[in-house]
């Protein structure tokens, strides 16, 4: 295992990990739909993780040319990044291709295992700055479940048939429902401080108090037991909805999932389509996307991420933008968006600053926007023979949702540069609200403008629009500046007025004031960046996600580099090893 901890500072050793899988592809999963019930089950190929070779090449690629040497085994239904690829695709699948479906049962294929959460050598063998990056992406991915079942109409069961530990028992979490197997050894544990001197990463300790309203004390016990709790007494404190004895554990998790089915509020639904492969051109300083590009300067750690508005005729209504399926710039856009920001996190880690631009015509991402709000874009409630399609706008316009906050919590400063070519409008307005500061040039023919999404369709991680956000302390300016955008395209000065430019600069000064900017953002440690951004991205009302990545995960960040986990005689790095690990005592 020191081998791997020498190598992980060391860039060729950086995963480059593909966020792009199909069902025909699956190596972890098996998505199962029959009418309105699908299964999802968990069966990990021990070999099969992110380390592994797979039609011959590396899964994980690192940037040096030979692949990485296997580090780990995935026993017992553990997970790595991989298998939470698979995951998450198969619920984003389930929204496009299967909305029909009103419940998912989540649950194993291993006899007596449900999952025994993130594999442990993984996470010991993982640099820093992998090991908080894929403990953000399983929280985004559970945060995503929690909202197909809130917004989509997909209720989630877990059948937990067997030992359910850890990441394992935080999936279980993320469901609307938990039914634990009753066979007299089976439990729920939470055993990561007890075992590895870390913290639950997948908004465990969280969901256990807010969601599921667990006393405080049975919380504190529950999560310092590293055995678990079974049975009836699981059922007790709160930790699981129902135990089942095995011999009757199959029909009762069908039963539950008719019932859940049965309930679920009417929301509309239409024929799925599906979702083909992105397929991006790459480079060593460039990702060229149909619509995104992702330029890279790795000398000045600063990326350029631009995105480009529709340059075809925009759907007039929802049956038009189900017609073009995924190939609909909605989708398209947002998802090549996605992957980029994904890329970003994971194979360039040494980037600290992306510049925000867009491109292209204004009127037309204007146009989707008043789209994905619900607006025909002259006041009038959608067609009768569009109603069956209204599934797409609603799953479109959640998938931006989705991708703007994963841009939220991206660790990386985010600067929004508007300048004539600039195409901030509709969606693409979301991503000047969104950075950390916005420089505009002062000149003619800059504009930008709020629509109907910035309202509130488009809710960060606390809630409330980015607008709303902005303003915090004064509720006004983001109705003024809403207001600004229904009579038109907003210009520079006006922009400036309104509260939508950090900088405000005419062409003489412009570059400079920009350069300046970025060389000194650049310059300043990226950890201290990186908590003083997340801090100030998350003001406002607070929910389960702000807790989850303002709190659990800033500390999950705290503690990874800690010696009393991961250093060399620390309960992570001694895990499954006959040593005991050693602590510094001093509590701060």
């Amino acid at each position: 295992m020191r081998y791997f901890l020498a190598r992980m500072d060391k860039p060729e050793a950086t995963p480059r990990p593909s966020f792009e899988t199909h069902p025909s592809r699956y190596r972890h999963w098996t998505l199962a739909v029959e009418g309105e019930i699908a299964r999802l089950t968990m069966k990990v190929q021990p070999f099969g993780g992110q380390d592994a070779e797979v039609d011959g090449r590396a899964g994980f690629a690192g940037d040096g040319p030979e692949p990485q040497a296997r580090a780990y085994e995935l026993k017992s239904n553990s997970y790595d990044l991989s298998v939470d690829i698979e995951l998450a695709d198969a619920v984003q699948r389930l929204r496009f291709s299967h909305p029909h479906v009103k419940a998912a049962v989540v649950t194993s294929g291993q006899d007596r295992i449900f999952c025994a959460g993130a594999n442990i050598y993984m996470l010991a063998s993982s640099s820093h700055p992998f090991k908080v990056n894929f403990c953000k992406y399983t929280n985004e991915t559970r945060l995503y479940l929690e909202e197909a079942s809130a917004q989509s109409g997909i209720r989630f069961l877990a059948a937990c048939n067997g030992a359910t530990a850890g990441g394992g028992y935080e999936l279980a979490l993320a469901c609307d429902e938990i039914v634990l197997v009753d066979d007299g050894s089976s439990t729920v544990s939470l055993p990561e401080v007890p075992l590895l001197g870390v913290l639950p990463g997948t908004g465990g300790l969280t969901r256990v108090v807010d969601k599921r309203k667990v006393r405080r004390d049975l919380a504190d016990a529950f999560s310092t037991l590293a055995e678990g709790i079974k049975g009836k007494r699981a059922v007790e404190w709160g930790l699981v909805d129902a135990v089942v004895p095995r011999s009757k554990f199959a029909e009762a998790i069908l039963q539950r999932a008719k019932a859940l089915a049965a309930a679920v509020p009417e929301v509309a639904r239409g024929p799925g389509i599906e979702l083909d492969a992105l397929e991006p051109r790459v480079s060593e300083d460039r990702i060229e996307y149909r619509h995104v590009t992702l330029a890279l300067d790795s000398g000045a750690r600063v990326a350029t991420l631009t995105v480009r508005a529709p340059d075809g005729e925009v759907p007039k209504d929802a049956a038009g933008a189900l017609a073009r399926g995924a190939a609909g710039w909605g989708i398209r856009a947002a998802r090549e968006l996605d992957d980029a920001l994904l890329r970003l996190r994971f194979h360039h880690e040494r980037i600290g600053l992306v510049l925000l631009r867009t491109e292209g015509d204004r009127a037309k991402a204007h146009a989707v926007g008043e789209l994905l709000a619900g607006s025909a874009g002259d006041g009038l409630k959608p067609k009768a023979e569009a109603v069956e399609a209204d599934w797409i706008v609603r799953e479109t316009r959640l998938l931006w949702q989705r991708v703007l906050r994963r841009l939220d919590v991206t660790g990386r400063s985010l600067f929004a540069v508007v300048d004539e070519k600039s195409c901030f409008a509709g969606p693409l307005f979301e991503l000047l609200v969104a950075a950390d500061r916005s420089y505009v040039l002062d000149a003619d023919g800059v504009e930008v403008r709020p629509g109907p999404l910035s309202e509130g369709p488009l809710p960060g991680w606390n809630g409330s629009s980015r607008l709303e956000t902005r303003f915090l302390g004064n509720p006004a300016r983001a109705k003024a500046a809403i207001a600004a955008g229904r009579e038109g395209p907003i210009d520079a000065a006006r922009a400036h007025q309104l509260g939508l430019a950090t900088v405000l600069a005419d062409d003489i000064d412009f570059e400079e004031e920009l350069r300046v900017a970025v060389e000194e953002r650049a310059s300043l440690s990226p950890d201290a960046l990186t908590g003083m951004e997340a801090s100030y991205r998350f003001p406002g009302p607070e929910t389960l996600a702000t807790k989850i990545f303002g709190r659990l995960s800033a500390w999950q960040n705290w503690i990874f580099i800690r010696p009393n986990a991961t250093g060399e005689t620390g309960a992570l790095s001694l895990y499954g090893k006959p040593e005991r690990p050693r602590f510094d005592w001093r509590r701060t």
